[in-house]
């Protein structure tokens, strides 16, 4: 980002897959669960047959389907301690079962003392479960508007919108089923889950799970598809480069954004990162604009000025790694919760857009077609 020109443009898929990377972390999964998940949905329409077009939908939709699930990690803190283990055993359950309440309920007020414990099931009972269900419900609106302001297209969107439907029709909000939930929609959720089981118990994990989901919350003719072909299907996630992999399978023409776009598009993601917490909400933006401002007083160059700029915007990315049980602390941190918080700068550094952000793009004969954004 030396050159005064700012020549290097950087893809959208990668500044998606590298906001993905965070969102592992606040699942509590490994990183590139989300690439690897992406790879699957991939193969998955390969084999349905769909265009270059409907894949490209499918590939954002499967890199996007959980972002806003951190907007929401304060009150999520408040009921149930450590968001993130909270997070984490999304994958245990079949959504809205008995086991899956009962480990809800078993996390309430977590990590405080019986008598915390206790007031907060009772304001649970009272009014938590409406909530919980209204989070759900905003987690799929917040990631369609992070998609708007990316400029995604109209099926994405409406995939992003739809995400936590089910096959049974017994998802959030529960007002479609079957066929009427979006086709990327579908295929990012099954993805998803099965990702996990093969991660934790290999092929036959993974296709048990799809069979036993089949017709419920998983459509039933992709479940088929998977268990019919999964050795294929699942082939090789664990020798991949998986973000190499994923930036290079992007379907249809790469989006390309410009010096401008980009500008915005980073703008977007650490606005919707500072939403972990109510207390940095604004925070990446305000640090930018002080960089920004401190390097104009050093009579900086231009082209000094953008990368501070763009520093600023992400160098805390990495929150999403560290549970909202520290971030929203009243009192002192302890020891180990001080070692949690210094360890997300560690975390934004592994996010390679925040390293790469000025990639070049390949030219000459060897590069793929690309279609840039202009401002």
């Amino acid at each position: 980002m030396a050159d005064e020109t700012d020549r290097a443009h950087l893809r959208l898929a990668e500044l998606v897959a590298a906001l993905s990377l965070g969102v592992d972390l606040g699942f509590g999964q490994p990183m590139e669960h989300v690439l690897r998940q992406c790879l699957i949905a991939l193969r998955l329409a390969e084999r349905v047959g769909l265009d270059e077009q409907r894949r490209a939908d499918v590939y954002y939709t499967a890199l996007l389907v959980n972002v806003g699930c951190h907007s929401d990690a304060h009150e999520q803190a408040k009921w149930f301690g450590d968001d993130i283990a909270l997070k984490s055993g999304k994958y245990d359950y079949e959504f809205r079962s008995v086991r899956a309440a009962a480990a809800g309920m078993r996390r309430i007020g977590s990590g405080h003392a019986a008598s915390h414990r206790f007031r907060v099931a009772l304001e649970f009972a009272l009014s938590g479960h409406r909530e919980v269900a209204d989070m759900i419900n905003h987690h799929a609106a917040m990631t369609r508007a992070l998609g708007e302001q990316l400029g995604l297209p109209e099926p994405v969107l409406d995939a992003l919108s739809n995400a936590y439907e089910t096959w049974d029709g017994r998802g959030w909000p529960g007002e479609l089923k079957g066929d009427e939930v979006p086709f990327a929609a579908r295929l990012a959720q099954l993805a998803e889950f099965v990702e996990v089981a093969y991660r934790a118990g290999g092929v036959d994990a993974a296709t048990r799970l799809a069979r036993e989901r089949a017709d419920k919350q998983f459509d039933p003719n992709l479940a088929e598809l998977l268990c019919a072909d999964a050795e294929a299907i699942l082939s090789g996630l664990d020798e991949l480069e998986t973000w190499d992999a994923v930036i290079d399978a992007e379907p249809a023409l790469a989006v390309v954004l410009s010096s401008e776009r980009f500008d915005a598009a980073l703008l977007a993601i650490a606005n919707f990162v500072d939403l972990k917490s109510p207390y940095s909400l604004g925070h990446s933006r305000a640090v930018a604009d002080l960089a920004v401002a401190a390097a104009a007083q050093l009579g900086l160059s231009h082209a000094e000025v953008r990368t501070l700029r763009r520093a600023g915007l992400v160098h805390d990315f990495g929150r999403l790694g560290v549970s909202n049980a520290i971030w929203d602390k009243r009192g002192p941190l302890g020891i180990g919760e001080w070692e949690r918080v210094r360890l997300h700068p560690y975390l934004t550094e592994r996010m390679p857009p925040t390293r790469r952000c000025a990639s070049r793009v390949p030219t000459g004969p060897s590069a793929r077609p690309r279609m840039q954004l202009s401002s």
